[in-house]
């Protein structure tokens, strides 16, 4: 027996699987149906516990193809049942044994129902994963627990580079990036260079590129003010910049705006989105706990996208200069690729920008 700890003294019982350590960390869900192996491997989850809000993980075990970054960055990982005897032909491990080999711990037998119905009726909250229950001091501890600056213990340790197209040359600030963003990027014939948070905005525009690619990444928008100040520096400079997910919430600080912790955040595959010039609704992906405040933006910024459960912010459009930022997924990894179109959309700055150097 093992268990989920939540701060408020609220307890989930279990047993644990994969490295088995005492974690502490947000319990987060996400609604994905598919996509484990995705979501274990997104870097906007380092630091959390994430628990899937679908039945039966581990069907299909872990496969060589569906990183979206070299290692697992949450804490823990909360299912309700483990296959037992997964099948798939891509298959080249357990969950279990890939879990283990992380070091990341896993507890499964949770009633996932009841622990995200709390969560959607509280909001957040911290939790602790540990074999033994605790003394009440310890949910003091659980509940005073904090992770400063998420986006420094995922960001690129150095720049790095994947040819491409020289017209299309693109530099990516990489805050916590999802593989995905890259291919989509590289089947589009960028040439891309990854830089790592914290660069200087000298650093790229000496570059010579054609557009900067704001990626995705974990924590607090606002715990990034180096970043802020780089990306208000890179926007008023005319490149066009495209910002996904914490890139998003960043380039609408950047600009003055603000951004609010939701109650209990967007994470899953089946997020409906309304592109309001389209007048279209997509289904997308989503990873994020903060959101963009509509009525901080200025007035040069219009608000392209609106999530329609619950009408927040998804997208923003700068008139004025040739940027443009989405709060989901359109490069999706796992989940629809409805959304694709806004690579493209990029593309035709990217080439516009390189036109009239």
């Amino acid at each position: 027996m093992a268990y989920l700890i939540l701060e408020d003294g609220t307890v989930f019982e279990g047993e644990l699987f994969g490295a088995k350590n005492c974690v502490t960390g947000e319990v987060v869900f996400t609604t994905g149906m598919t996509g484990y192996q995705e979501t274990l491997t997104d870097p906007s989850y380092d630091g959390q516990i994430v628990t899937m809000t679908y039945p039966l993980i581990g069907n299909v075990g872990i496969n060589s193809l569906d990183f979206e970054s070299e290692k697992v960055h949450m804490k823990g990982f909360v299912i309700s049942e483990l296959c037992s005897l997964p099948s798939n032909w891509q298959m080249k491990k357990r969950l279990e044994d890939y879990l283990e080999e992380q070091n990341v711990t896993g507890l499964c037998g949770v009633d996932t129902r009841a622990l995200t119905r709390k969560l959607r009726e509280v909001g957040t909250l911290r939790g602790r994963i540990s074999a033994e229950l605790p003394e009440k001091s310890a949910i003091a501890e659980i509940a005073a627990h904090v992770y400063p600056k998420p986006v420094l213990e995922v960001t690129s340790k150095e720049a790095w580079h994947i040819d491409g197209e020289k017209e299309k040359r693109v530099a990516v600030m990489d805050f916590g990036l999802k593989r995905g963003i890259l291919r989509s990027l590289s089947a589009r014939g960028c040439d891309l260079t990854i830089f790592p948070s914290m660069t200087s905005a000298e650093t790229i525009l000496g570059g010579d590129f054609d557009g900067v690619m704001l990626t995705n990444g974990p924590g607090d928008p606002e715990d990034n003010p180096e970043d802020i100040k780089t990306i208000e520096t890179l926007m008023k400079s005319g490149i066009p910049v495209f910002g996904i997910c914490l890139g998003h919430q960043l380039m609408a600080l950047a600009m003055g705006g603000k951004t609010v912790k939701m109650k209990y955040g967007h994470h899953g595959a089946n997020h409906p989105v309304k592109d309001l010039r389209l007048d279209r609704c997509y289904v997308t992906a989503q990873n994020h706990n903060y959101m963009v405040d509509s009525g901080s933006l200025p007035q040069t910024a219009k608000v392209t996208h609106l999530n329609w459960n619950d009408r927040s912010v998804e997208g923003v459009m700068y008139t004025d200069i040739p940027s443009y930022s989405v709060q989901f997924h359109p490069e999706a990894c796992a989940g629809p690729h409805e959304t694709t179109y806004l690579f493209d959309d990029f593309i035709a700055l990217i080439k516009a920008h390189h036109a009239g150097k």
